[in-house]
């Protein structure tokens, strides 16, 4: 693929987008669910696809993180395809009505939820990334540009020949849901140019990326998917059970952006909370990066090693943690402003004044209180699948599902009335 035929595709999509914008609810559905049917149907041929390029991966020394991400296991398979038939169960976001109003000068006015055009998302490793966003855009009318990594080329485009297949055979284009089959890095500058076709881009990945996209867009960008996760242990929580969030939130899924990234523990439990959590943590061979006075109560944990101030901004995507004892709530709050808190923030406690001002001192997209921050994501929401996770403030924040796909015209109605 070249510049001009990327152009041509995005155009496509433009065009189709406005097709989609009047599909009816049952017609999408209808999609959705041959979409499911068919990626069922196969299943075999995707995963050989998948673990094909697993193995190349590995022979080339990529990161065991981004192997992670990229595979698909039974259980994620099954989950993305749940996922979609999920997506078609909701309730359609689409020609939602409020704010009505009639104005001093006779003419009525409401809002209605419309879509946003053409979604274009930039995304590395997931593969369930094709299918998910693919459901989300047309349950939501929108038409999208998918640009996978190049690690995952073969499986993705499996993913969307089946995905154009399901479109065709319901009778929709399948220009709705374009595919850049194509790693050259060049096409991503010329992607993030054609703002006269791409409403919104949503880059999924490293900071790299999301950096880039800030900076050379032409295009409204959402940033998602970056954040350092931290989890506030509070002098007043219960001890055995903290130790089994915190250890869920590190291991249960390392290479998710919402896994723990930075362990803050109160002073007055550290000497009780920090040898059993290490002893939890041993198996799994956690590495942990211990600062300040938490470096004397971790010595003996075989896996530990002295941290440094740029460790607390790193996203670590793996099974590794940061380790620091704070005096109170208050330095906890300070520690995450300081050092960019805006994923998924938690507080252990049993003290509610305590959780109150954690969670309005957080700036965080979600904040939770005594429960592992593993849970920010659109399935476990109810919100089907999801997009992106957002960490800005403007528009979306959190688990970006149908609702976040979606803007608002105003419609206003007169009787042949003229300005005065």
């Amino acid at each position: 693929m070249n510049a001009e035929e990327l152009k041509s595709r995005c155009a496509e999509a433009y065009t189709a987008s406005f097709d989609y914008a009047l599909l009816s609810t049952s017609k999408k559905n209808e999609a959705l669910l041959k979409l499911a049917s068919l990626l069922e149907e196969h299943e075999k041929e995707i995963m050989k696809i998948n673990a094909d390029e697993v193995n190349k991966a590995r022979e080339r020394g990529l990161s065991s993180a981004l192997v992670d991400r990229m595979t698909f296991t039974k259980a994620r398979f099954d989950e993305m395809v749940a996922g979609v038939r999920k997506v078609a169960a909701l309730d359609d976001p689409l020609n939602r009505i409020w704010d009505g109003k009639t104005l001093p000068s006779g003419l009525s006015l409401y809002k209605r939820s419309v879509p946003l055009g053409v979604v274009g998302v930039i995304y590395e490793s997931r593969p369930n990334v094709t299918v998910d966003i693919a459901a989300l855009c047309l349950k939501s009318g929108n038409a999208c540009v998918l640009r996978g990594g190049s690690e995952c080329l073969n499986t993705n485009c499996k993913l969307h020949e089946i995905i154009k297949e399901a479109l065709q055979k319901c009778g929709l284009s399948s220009c709705g849901v374009a595919f850049i089959d194509s790693p050259e890095r060049e096409l991503v500058a010329v992607m993030l140019s054609l703002n006269e076709y791409i409403s919104v881009l949503i880059p999924r990945g490293g900071e790299k990326l999301q950096r880039r996209c800030q900076q050379e867009s032409s295009i409204p960008v959402i940033i998602g998917g970056f954040g350092i996760s931290h989890i506030f242990a509070d002098d007043s929580c219960d001890l055995q059970r903290a130790v089994a969030v915190i250890v869920n939130a590190k291991v249960q899924k390392p290479s998710a952006c919402n896994a723990l990234d930075t362990l803050l523990v109160h002073e007055k439990i550290a000497g009780k909370l920090i040898p059993s959590v290490l002893d939890a943590l041993k198996p799994y061979k956690v590495e942990v990066l211990a600062h300040g006075k938490a470096m004397a109560l971790a010595k003996d944990y075989p896996y530990v090693q002295q941290g440094c101030e740029d460790d607390f901004d790193t996203e670590f995507l793996s099974l590794r943690m940061n380790l620091k004892v704070v005096a109170d709530v208050k330095e906890a709050c300070e520690h995450m402003i300081k050092h960019r808190a805006s994923h998924s923030d938690a507080i252990l406690t049993d003290s509610s004044a305590h959780a109150d001002l954690f969670v309005r001192s957080a700036g965080s997209a979600c904040v939770y209180v005594n429960a592992s921050t593993r849970f920010t994501d659109g399935g476990q929401f109810g919100l089907g699948a999801e997009v992106a996770i957002s960490t800005q403030k403007l528009h979306a924040r959190g688990p970006m599902s149908l609702e976040a796909l979606t803007t608002y015209q105003y419609v206003l109605k007169g009787d042949y009335l003229s300005r005065s």
